[in-house]
């Protein structure tokens, strides 16, 4: 049955991008006495019809989801400082989030048994507009799968990062004459897309462009944007590119189906990487 609840949610989740969002402010009275979890703010769902959505996945499957309520954030440190004033019980996030969350502050614990425990997909989004880019990307994406580059990238970036050290830093390479792409990251996914204190990008993200810039010939910019604004930072043509949207792809990367409202004007790449979301306490 959790398997079942499992890719039901995949495929019924929509991109984890910001469309406003709470920041974590009290809940109604039909709340009391669940759990609140603190999630980053998506797009295209409210916390109301998230929560919804929960309850008719409870109906149809007949498995315990709704004992949780969902509180959107805009940004992880938002969320980590209501975690730690008491304001929501729980943060559910992606488990690379998790081992780095925990590295840096051993306060944090990660859940043996999370309910929301579910498999989701990393890609790019662009304006629907930008089709020859997102083939571009999709292209390059399917070679670095391939050759096993995405693979050492992971190890090095995300899997191999420890307490001790911080996501290097890494230069992005500059090509004369070539176009630039603004891409959007924001911090609030590490070490995936991580920011160091002095407001650096640093490890995953900027190693994943770096590589991705030599192979396709084009210069990449990366602009600061809290998750909560990426939606209006790309519709608004300050950014080219979203660095992670959360995608509609089962572990072997087959796009799948969703019944919610999907994202308008935006094209999606392909999953550069997979990750399962785990739940986070306080011990």
């Amino acid at each position: 049955m959790k398997k079942i609840f499992a890719l039901l949610m995949i495929c019924s989740l929509i991109l984890m991008t910001g469309c406003g969002g709470s920041q974590g402010g009290e809940k109604p009275a039909d709340d009391a006495g669940k759990i609140k979890l603190g999630m980053i703010t998506r797009l295209n769902a409210s916390e109301e019809n998230f929560n919804e959505f929960l309850k008719q996945i409870e109906d149809s499957l007949s498995v315990k989801v709704v004992s949780h309520t969902s509180v959107f954030f805009d940004n992880l440190s938002a969320m980590q400082a209501a975690l730690q004033a008491g304001q929501i019980n729980e943060i559910s996030t992606y488990r690379s989030v998790a081992r780095y969350m925990r590295a840096k502050d051993s306060r944090f614990d990660v859940l043996k048994d999370h309910s929301l425990e579910f498999i989701d997909s990393f890609c790019f989004a662009l304006r629907e507009d930008e089709t020859e880019l997102r083939d571009a990307l999709n292209k390059v994406i399917a070679e670095m799968q391939s050759d096993e580059t995405l693979d050492r990238l992971t190890k090095e970036y995300i899997t191999d990062i420890s307490a001790e050290n911080d996501p290097p830093a890494v230069d992005i390479p500059h090509f004369d004459g070539a176009p630039t792409i603004k891409v959007a990251v924001t911090g609030d996914m590490p070490a995936m897309d991580c920011i160091l204190a002095n407001g650096t990008p640093a490890g995953f993200n900027v190693a994943f462009l770096n590589e991705l810039g030599k192979r396709i010939n084009k210069n990449f910019e990366l602009i600061d944007v809290d998750a909560g604004a990426r939606a209006a930072a790309l519709a608004s043509g300050q950014v080219d590119a979203l660095f992670w949207v959360v995608g509609t792809y089962d572990q072997d990367r087959k796009a799948l189906p969703y019944p919610l409202d999907s994202m308008k004007d935006v094209a999606i790449s392909i999953p550069y990487l997979l990750d399962s979301r785990v739940g986070i306490k306080l011990k």
